[in-house]
């Protein structure tokens, strides 16, 4: 009896589920194909991020964003190594799950400001608008340690840039958030 056909179907399987993984991990690093969205699919990355951070805070506050934004980074690495190696270039424009979590760390503030204020998370829309306008800045213009990150040129690089730009914007948000109610009292 020849195990040849078990081997021939054990090899069908494996590229069945190689060639499912491979879709699982475009649709992750495209965040469901908004990745292919023109101009700028950096920014619409970091826009389709914001309903997802604010889904995020309502069902579990900080926490849960901060959570979700720690697995998304892990899970973004996953995917963009799969869909980057042995290609030469290490960040296509199409992937921007690294612009999602990053865009949720820079609204980290935003969320920890409601939960401590008991405000509605909507209601700090001024954090929304300066935690996006600020990681974009970041983002894009890859200052110190964002370009730092960015030109490791592999997965892990491609998703630290925009958590590093995101902690960046994250800071900036806190710093005019203090401005605002503790030094000017709005």
């Amino acid at each position: 009896m020849s195990l040849k056909p078990f081997f021939d179907l054990a090899s069908g399987f494996e590229r069945k589920i190689s060639s499912h993984m491979n879709a699982i991990a475009y649709l992750v690093a495209t965040t469901g194909l908004v990745g292919h969205l023109k101009p700028g699919s950096g920014t619409w990355g970091s826009l389709a991020a914001l309903p997802m951070a604010w889904m995020l805070h309502v069902l579990g506050g900080a926490t849960l964003l901060l959570a979700a934004s720690v697995a998304l980074f892990f899970i973004g690495v996953w995917a963009t190594q799969r869909l980057t190696s042995g290609k030469d270039n290490h960040d296509p424009s199409y992937i921007v799950i690294d612009e999602v979590v990053g865009q949720w760390v820079a609204l980290l503030p935003v969320s920890v400001g409601a939960t401590h204020s008991g405000a509605g998370v909507l209601d700090l829309w001024p954090g929304w608008v300066a935690a996006f306008v600020l990681f974009r800045l970041f983002d894009i213009t890859k200052l110190g340690p964002v370009g730092w990150a960015d030109r490791r040129e592999d997965a892990l690089g491609v998703m630290l840039d925009d958590v590093v730009a995101g902690v960046f914007a994250a800071l900036g948000v806190g710093a005019l958030a203090y401005l605002a109610h503790g030094v000017l009292g709005l």
